[in-house]
């Protein structure tokens, strides 16, 4: 967002390059943190120079003569941060070195994209995909660092071999902590974003021509893992001495009869419970993620739940309809929990949200129309990657069908 660029402008020697006790004299022009200096093509002796004013000292001509033209490259280097400011242009300092010598059609780097891209949609994306991009934007300078020996490269030097070279980068990196390297999908993710940032460049004509055309993401469909109507019961039935995995278990189940994220319960409060259609009682939001509207008829588990926890300390403090608990933790407590019940697959809290669709909504024949507006999907293709899971619903629907044909048809007849 422009309003937190942060713009100063000094002037400096660098006595490093002095010849003959003259230096050359710089303006350095610093936004965020980030510097870019500009040659005034001017000497000074260093004795005359007053680094706390950033002047020549004295009244010699020649130091006079110098002080005037640094007055001018500095209104002329304001000049040219506040027509970028007027233009809403990206603000860097770059960006301003270039208006002030007139190369405003100098080429964009790729880091410049990518700052560009976060700060414009830091207010439209949600904070967990805003931090995904974070985490793009790092594999992006550790690849430039150990593929190219620099900090950064112009957008035109992105190539399709550019792009085949980071997914290979990506597909071997070796995390040096605990965690696992890389799946495919996770590589098309981070490729994808990248993606998304190079078609923003294209658009604003910051590069000719988009080297993504005759690249092809390959994804592998995997199943989306959910519990049964057994593995639920047993979490239902599963009765702990422990507080904070009673609570775990209790946001998992209300996650599973809701079909809400982690985060779209973590938000919910009181003025987010309204009479729907039907007279009874609702959840109406939006999803933090895409800011699509929910609107939830809530199930009777889902009300003793919610009831549950209405005078409990945490959520009187909070103002919430639960108690708050960070994401990693409830994952950690949800391994105890599976391990507790007996239940073998890698139990996270997304794995509600998957349950719900499938073994409370689909699996029960609700249509995928409906389930689709329950999860807050704008699509129904996006719905649809877990009606092809439920191998007993299609077992039931092809037995009917059998049912129904048997009556209909004599077998006499063929």
């Amino acid at each position: 967002m422009q309003s937190q660029t942060t713009f100063s402008l000094s002037f400096w020697i660098n006595a490093t390059r002095a010849i003959n006790n003259y230096s050359p004299v710089y303006a350095r022009i610093t936004v965020n943190s980030k510097r870019a200096n500009i040659s005034l093509k001017r000497k000074v002796k260093i004795s005359d120079w007053d680094s706390q004013k950033g002047k020549a000292k004295g009244n010699k001509q020649e130091n006079r003569l110098l002080n005037r033209y640094i007055d001018l490259v500095k209104n002329r280097v304001y000049e040219a941060y506040d027509e970028l400011v007027k233009e809403k242009a990206f603000i860097c300092a770059q960006s301003i070195k270039a208006r002030f010598l007139g190369e405003d059609n100098e080429e964009y780097s790729l880091l410049t994209l990518v700052d560009y891209h976060n700060t414009q949609m830091s207010e439209s994306l949600s904070y967990g995909t805003l931090k995904n991009y974070f985490t793009t934007q790092r594999y992006i300078k550790e690849f430039l660092n150990k593929k190219y020996k620099n900090q950064d490269i112009y957008l035109s030097q992105l190539t399709y071999r550019f792009l085949v070279d980071f997914e290979k980068y990506l597909r071997s990196y070796v995390p040096e902590d605990h965690q696992k390297p890389m799946e495919n999908n996770t590589v098309m993710k981070h490729i994808q974003r990248l993606r998304k940032m190079v078609t923003l460049a294209y658009k604003m004509e910051w590069i000719d021509k988009d080297p993504f055309i005759k690249f092809k993401p390959t994804y592998i469909k995997n199943e989306r893992e959910f519990l049964s109507e057994e593995e639920l019961q047993a979490i239902i039935e599963k009765e702990f001495e422990i507080e904070r995995l009673t609570i775990v278990k209790d946001l998992f189940l209300f996650s599973c009869y809701t079909g809400l994220s982690y985060i779209d319960v973590m938000n919910l409060t009181e003025e987010h419970i309204s009479i729907g259609i039907d007279g009874n009682r609702w959840i109406i939001t939006k999803r933090q993620k895409t800011k699509n509207s929910l609107k939830i008829p809530i199930l009777p588990i889902a009300e003793t739940l919610m009831n549950k926890y209405r005078w409990h300390i945490k959520t009187r403090k909070t103002k919430t309809l639960f108690p708050n608990i960070s994401n990693q933790k409830l994952n950690s407590y949800l391994k105890e929990i599976a391990d507790l019940c007996g239940i073998k697959k890698n139990l996270t809290f997304h794995m509600a949200r998957h349950t719900f669709a499938t073994t409370i909504t689909l699996s029960n024949g609700v249509p995928i129309e409906t389930v689709s507006k329950l999860l807050g999907h704008t699509k129904i293709r996006t719905t649809q990657i877990y009606a092809r899971v439920i191998e007993r619903k299609v077992s039931e629907d092809m037995i009917a069908l059998k049912h129904k044909i048997g009556k209909s048809t004599s077998s006499k007849a063929i």
